[in-house]
């Protein structure tokens, strides 16, 4: 198939730091050198989730390696986010490619970085796991939302992946210090407050994504 003939959808990015964030990607993208491309960034974006696993692996023997978590995390932005935009700003998209290339990768890269995290001992598995079945659920609706309705949901309630990495810094700075939390007298583990919270707030938003969209595609092909 031609790339002539690929339906480009529409980005729907509205998170907090989103104008800033493409503002920031441009300058960067235009700064850098040449032999540096979006497969360069791409791998960098997918070898770093890994390692972050990796670190929340080893910080079953030394709470320090939470630490190292965070540089991952910061190279995962760098190339997550980066190989795009430096296609678009050089004129070099390769669409269907590079979304599927992506999206597998980030797919696979969270499913380290969560394993990492459910045998760190600072969460348990059953709510790490719990996690990444919504993660992969909504993101197989954003996926099919792609292909049917033509708009790729970057973010969801001014939330992005950019605002949940951040969050992510947050917790391992505030774990390092402590891995527990006193809730009405009951002691949890801080990454599974958090974990679960964003479990359930995944499944609104999954929810919510799956009867609008089941709907508008409904009123849509009935009406022919």
């Amino acid at each position: 198939m031609p790339n002539a003939t690929f339906k480009h959808a529409d980005r729907s990015h509205t998170s907090v730091l989103a104008d800033a964030e493409k503002r920031t990607l441009i300058r960067i993208a235009q700064r850098l050198p040449e032999w540096v491309n979006s497969d360069h960034l791409t791998v960098l974006g997918f070898v770093s989730l890994v390692a972050a696993g990796a670190c929340y692996w080893f910080a079953n023997w030394h709470p320090l390696w939470l630490l190292c978590v965070i540089p991952c995390l910061a190279l995962n932005w760098f190339g997550d986010s980066l190989d795009g935009t430096v296609a678009r700003v050089r004129n070099q998209q390769r669409p269907r490619y590079g979304f599927y290339v992506d999206h597998i990768l980030d797919a696979i890269g969270t499913v380290f970085l969560l394993s990492g995290l459910a045998f760190s001992g600072y969460m348990s598995q059953a709510v790490g796991y719990g996690f990444l079945v919504v993660y992969l659920l909504l993101s197989i609706e954003i996926y099919l939302a792609t292909y049917t309705v033509g708009t790729f949901h970057l973010s969801y309630w001014s939330f992005g992946p950019t605002e949940l990495r951040i969050l992510l810094v947050i917790g391992n700075l505030f774990a390092l210090r402590g891995p527990y939390v006193i809730i009405a007298g009951n002691r949890l583990l801080l990454f599974d407050l958090g974990f679960t919270i964003g479990a359930c707030a995944l499944t609104l938003i999954l929810v919510q994504a799956v009867v609008k969209h089941t709907a508008m595609l409904y009123r849509e092909e009935t009406r022919r």
